[in-house]
């Protein structure tokens, strides 16, 4: 009788979708149970999200769960973990921060996009393509990219842009018992990721890191990235 699978929970970045974890999805199911949540779009705290992703964790599993966690989801993801943390087995933390360093950006990307028509926001992401994804990614995976954020909403970004301002981990992170995996892209020009990652490495307990080479930010549709391989390897170890 085949023992029964992890469950796996999947916390989406700033788009909120969830959508955009599909390349990755199949092969995580060869050894978790995987759940996708998806984040309000009206919430007006980090608390708030943390409570909704509280009940995503409880319905997927009584115990404990690894939980992965991309970009704004990573820091969702850490937060959860400070809230419950008998409910995280492992964290695996994608391209994110323990705060976001340039409050200048954020308030200019607020503003900005409460601006831009929400029409635009496709052509917008055609122009960022190049810097955003990761180099060799398929033109026809950017466009199935480009479809699947069209069930983004201009609210949700808003709502967590502003979230972040008042985000910043730094002191709290040696409080996180579950070990973590820190994925840093070192083509990732919309974060430092590498730099977060080293800093979250040497403020967590039991945490260790990998530098994904040649990939950027939106990394998760590129060839060659494999979260069930790296996985596999970070556990086995």
């Amino acid at each position: 009788m085949a023992a029964p699978k992890e469950p796996l929970v999947l916390v989406p970045g700033i788009d909120g979708t969830g959508l955009l974890f599909y390349r990755q999805v199949p092969g995580l199911e060869a050894r978790f149970t995987v759940t996708t949540t998806r984040l309000r779009d009206e919430a007006g705290s980090m608390d708030e999200l943390v409570a909704d992703l509280h009940r995503s964790v409880s319905a997927a599993a009584d115990g404990p769960v690894t939980l992965l966690g991309e970009s704004f989801g990573g820091a969702l993801a850490l937060s959860y973990a400070l809230a419950h943390p008998d409910r995280v087995g492992r964290l695996v933390i994608l391209n994110s921060f323990a705060h976001f360093g340039s409050p200048g950006r954020l308030w200019l990307g607020y503003h900005l996009l409460r601006a831009t028509p929400w029409g635009m926001m496709r052509l917008v992401r055609q122009l960022n393509g190049r810097r955003m994804h990761s180099p060799g990614t398929d033109p026809e995976e950017i466009r199935h990219f480009l479809e699947l954020m069209q069930h983004t909403t201009r609210a949700g970004y808003l709502s967590r842009l502003q979230i972040l301002r008042g985000y910043d981990l730094r002191d709290r992170l040696p409080a996180i018992q579950a070990p973590v995996l820190y994925l840093a892209a070192d083509r990732d020009v919309l974060v430092p990721s590498v730099d977060q990652a080293r800093l979250m490495t040497s403020l967590t307990p039991r945490a260790s890191m990998r530098i994904l080479e040649g990939h950027g930010h939106s990394c998760l549709i590129a060839p060659g990235l494999d979260l069930s391989a790296i996985l596999d390897e970070w556990l086995t170890e």
